[in-house]
């Protein structure tokens, strides 16, 4: 198939490096509002054996360019507008979470495409990481009894940009969003009610943006679960990715191999003994392989999306309500928030 992609920074560039070695793939035309950028990306996977990449001036080039399908890693900004461009054209879309920089946007978008037949996936590659899903399937078997407590991890190892804080929209929705989506797709609950906090002890561009560094919510769920969600802009050993599932039967957890990012004291242990992640495409490599996988059977008809643009605005309204409730210092509802 032939695919295009949008967008050539960190995780673009990451993504051109997959889809260009993946079987189902067998040309793929970029773009980058830079266009030394795309040029330079093109060379590189061009010089590495990559066949069959091309590159296109702008946006509209791309869409007319005879593709099969789009993905989308451009800044959150511009995501509504090319989403939209890309379903105008018939044209099945992957796109890097969130939807939109906000919920008002998210749900613009949503009401622009619906019933308009085309497919379009948002990208929560924690679905596609092994373990995750192993969770996942232990709680839809049962096994596990009824859940009483899930705890839910994301630690970044050092802050982003100053200029990326400013436009992120906040922790609760650039990092701890993935968290939510992974709650709800792995107990298969709704949130119902949500408690957040936060504070500042680092750099001052957080402060800065009405932003936090670090944050941790307690989500009740609608079942009476509670998920617990920790999240920092300062975990210096490393990135920090991981699940916990405790229930009335077992407890399990995702994230425990030997190059989790956490250093025991506890006399003669040994584990963790690997090195540390340290990078997030480290870390979930595997997973963004699995996930644009699954994109290109969504291209080809053999499967819907995996998480819709639906989905992902479930993960957007327990974000916008985490800010409420830093904001106000005070339990939200979901239903204070939501707006369809």
């Amino acid at each position: 198939m032939r695919l295009g992609l949008i967008g050539l920074g960190r995780i673009g560039s990451f993504h051109a490096e997959t889809l260009s070695a993946l079987p189902a793939v067998g040309s793929l035309v970029v773009t980058d509002a830079v266009p030394a950028v795309a040029e330079r990306v093109a060379g590189r996977l061009a010089a590495a054996g990559a066949g069959n990449i091309e590159v296109a001036g702008s946006v509209p080039a791309l869409l007319a360019s005879g593709l099969d399908g789009v993905v989308i890693a451009a800044a959150t900004d511009a995501h509504p507008e090319l989403i939209v461009a890309a379903v105008e054209a018939g044209l099945p879309v992957f796109c890097e979470k969130p939807v939109a920089r906000g919920a008002a946007e998210g749900v613009a978008v949503l009401r622009r495409v619906e019933g308009s037949g085309t497919e379009i996936q948002i990208g929560y590659p924690r679905r596609f990481d092994a373990a995750f899903v192993a969770a996942r399937a232990a709680v839809a078997s049962g096994e596990l009894g009824w859940l009483h407590t899930v705890r839910s991890t994301t630690l970044d190892p050092a802050p982003p940009p100053p200029e990326y804080v400013a436009v992120s929209g906040g922790i609760f929705r650039d990092c701890s969003v993935h968290d939510f989506d992974t709650v709800r797709w792995v107990t298969g609950r709704e949130v119902v009610e949500v408690y957040a906090t936060g504070s500042n002890r680092g750099a001052e561009s957080f402060r800065e943006a009405g932003d936090v560094d670090t944050a941790s919510a307690v989500l009740t769920l609608d079942d009476g679960t509670l998920a617990v969600v920790s999240n920092s802009r300062y975990n210096p050993r490393g990135y920090d990715v991981r699940l916990e599932l405790h229930g009335s039967r077992d407890s399990i957890a995702a994230g425990l191999d030997d190059r989790l990012p956490l250093r025991s004291v506890e006399p003669g242990a040994t584990f963790p003994a690997g090195t540390p992640w340290q990078f997030f495409i480290d870390r979930l490599g595997p997973a963004f392989r699995a996930e644009l996988t699954a994109f290109t059977e969504v291209v080809a008809g053999e499967r819907p999306s995996p998480c819709t643009v639906a989905d992902a605005l479930e993960a957007g309204w327990i974000a916008e309500a985490c800010a409420l409730s830093l904001a106000e210092r005070r339990p939200v509802r979901i239903a204070e928030v939501r707006t369809v």
